[in-house]
């Protein structure tokens, strides 16, 4: 993530001291409850407004736990941070939720809400007898702090969509289908209003997609952009999701790859996303990817083919086998078009074993972007750690609501 020099994520945020005092003392209490009160939270706004679990929230993330987790990990991350300002400021882990809640159209009203249910829970979970006045007022600012931090950020990603907040949505229509030999599906989506052409966006974005589902919902999903864009039109491509392990099916994507044909309606939102390619720079990049993780890459590699296809580019893939390999023949089309360029994937299939960076010559000063499944990517991390990589050129994407939790001890104030 590259933010502007101004962006309000560089802003310096202080908590007053006796909040600070307040917080450093609480905070174990809090930690140990924390899943608790986050699942309650849920629960409570859910039950005074369905229409958020409906038409806005990931039911597949409520239903393993994980956006509730991801609530955890970014409050006690901000309020670890706000009682010890040594540590790196979390505006990686900000500037990330702000891109997402722009790509959901959220707009300042919805963090009154949250503010009004998540109290509630915490003083439930934690009884009225603990949670004194002025611990009450210490996390009430702690929330605001974050909150205010966000809507500013996510202002400013509106205003440089040229929208108003939360002005995101967009009736597509779907020109062309294509249907990957992996089984992944590619949607390519023009303006159904001549008049309000689709906007470019940075290699490396993503989308939202709504899903009018058969039982009334309104889900959203993200998805990578693939194409290069500013011809008025945006791709992403789509990996069908099967239930397994006790995690439920892909609603939004299955019901894409079940319905969703050529001349379709569809609902998307505007590009956004932080995961992109520094344009400016000429040093090299490095792309390293696992399954459907793939996707921003193919974006980022449609810019570097068509731009700058002298800077050194290295690919680098993991997955199950050459068949199950999304947009393989897509990518290697692309990387025939780099005048300097390294590829190679390790497919599970054949017997490869897991991605290996010290086979590879690294590039120096070059930039790392990694996006594929939790384990992959702290694989990935922990190699470039060993191999003396600067954090600050390591930038990545889980595509799933903890990516934050990669970070590097992300709570000590809880160990």
């Amino acid at each position: 993530m590259r933010l502007a020099p101004d962006s309000t994520l560089h802003n310096a945020v202080d908590l007053e001291p006796e909040h600070a005092e307040v917080i450093r003392a609480t905070l174990p209490l809090v930690a140990a409850h924390i899943d608790q009160i986050t699942s309650l939270f849920y629960t409570k706004m859910f039950a005074a407004h369905p229409e958020l679990l409906r038409d806005r929230f990931n039911r597949g993330n409520q239903h393993d736990g994980a956006q509730q987790k991801a609530l955890a990990a970014s409050i006690a991350t901000f309020a670890t941070h706000l009682v010890d300002p040594s540590l790196p400021h979390p505006r990686e882990l900000l500037a990330r939720i702000g891109h997402k809640h722009a790509s959901l159209g959220v707009t300042e009203p919805e963090y009154r809400i949250v503010h009004e249910h998540l109290f509630a829970a915490i003083v439930e979970v934690l009884g009225a007898d603990v949670v004194s006045p002025q611990i009450a007022a210490a996390w009430d600012r702690v929330y605001w702090l974050m909150a205010t931090t966000l809507i500013d950020f996510e202002r400013e990603l509106y205003d440089a969509a040229g929208v108003e907040p939360g002005d995101v949505f967009r009736e597509t229509r779907v020109v062309r289908r294509i249907d990957d030999p992996s089984g992944v599906a590619t949607f390519v989506v023009e303006s159904a209003d001549p008049a309000r052409r689709l906007p470019g966006f940075e290699p490396g974005q993503y989308i939202s997609v709504g899903a009018r589902l058969p039982d009334g919902a309104r889900q959203l999903r993200q998805y990578s952009l693939v194409n290069r864009g500013g011809d008025g039109r945006l791709a992403f491509t789509v990996r069908k999701v099967l239930a397994e392990n006790g995690t439920p099916a892909g609603e939004v994507s299955n019901w894409l790859h079940d319905t969703i044909s050529t001349g379709d309606a569809l609902e998307i939102t505007l590009p956004f996303g932080d995961l992109t390619l520094d344009r400016a720079a000429t040093t090299p990049v490095v792309l390293i990817s696992a399954g459907i993780g793939i996707t921003p890459m193919a974006g980022i590699l449609e810019y570097l083919a068509a731009e700058t296809p002298t800077r050194r580019t290295v690919i680098l893939h993991a997955d199950r086998s050459t068949t199950a390999h999304p947009l393989r023949e897509t990518v290697a089309d692309l990387a025939s078009r780099l005048a300097d360029v390294y590829s190679r994937a390790w497919y599970q299939a054949d017997g490869h074993g897991l991605l290996d960076l010290s086979r590879i010559e690294l590039p120096e000063d070059a930039d790392y972007y990694l996006c594929g499944g939790t384990g992959f990517l702290q694989h990935v991390r922990a190699q470039l750690m060993s191999a003396g990589i600067p954090s600050d050129r390591v930038h990545f994407e889980l595509f799933a609501p903890n990516d934050w939790l990669l970070d590097e001890d992300p709570q000590p104030a809880f160990a």
